[in-house]
């Protein structure tokens, strides 16, 4: 008898040792999750800077004498403003329609990233020899390049005393 009530100690022990060891795998898992959590959303907020870049350079294009006049110039993206502005039915120019832009992508700044800002700079106009003022009729591309910089702060994923929020920027050199 003795020999049964030895055995059934051993295997309660060997049952907490693998509670044990499971519950160490379990936080284990749990730190993944978190990491994988933080690296998602990373993944999240690049993706949103991409589409933001892509959707002005497209607002851009669609309005070639506003880049030709660099009323998309500017190095203090997200701009204040109380509206978006021109859309209530009237037309607008192409100052107007630059300035409802630069409102409207502001907005999506702000509402998508955190701590955003911009900057946006259109040069080399006369390059391609085109003269917005004598070819407006004819609508020809922009002859320049711009180029895009867009920084917002992103959460590191270490350990505690590595989380701190760290600038990112996304660069990119494009013609309208």
């Amino acid at each position: 008898m003795r020999v049964l009530s030895r055995q059934r100690g051993i295997s309660l022990i060997e049952v907490m040792m693998a509670v044990l060891i499971f519950s160490i795998g379990l936080i284990g898992l749990a730190s993944l999750m978190v990491m994988a959590t933080r690296s998602n959303h990373a993944a999240y907020l690049r993706t949103q800077v991409v589409f933001l870049a892509n959707s002005m350079a497209a607002r851009m294009s669609a309005n070639p004498v506003g880049v030709w006049n660099g009323n998309y110039n500017s190095a203090s993206y997200p701009v204040s403003s109380s509206s978006v502005g021109c859309g209530s039915g009237a037309p607008c120019d192409s100052t107007e329609l630059a300035t409802h832009d630069q409102r409207l992508w502001s907005s999506q700044l702000k509402t998508f990233l955190p701590n955003p800002s911009a900057s946006i700079n259109c040069g080399g106009v006369g390059t391609a020899g085109y003269d917005p003022t004598s070819q407006l009729s004819m609508r020809p591309p922009y002859g320049g390049t711009c180029a895009m910089t867009i920084t917002w702060n992103e959460q590191g994923a270490g350990d505690q005393g590595n989380r701190a929020s760290t600038p990112q920027t996304f660069s990119w050199e494009f013609q309208p």
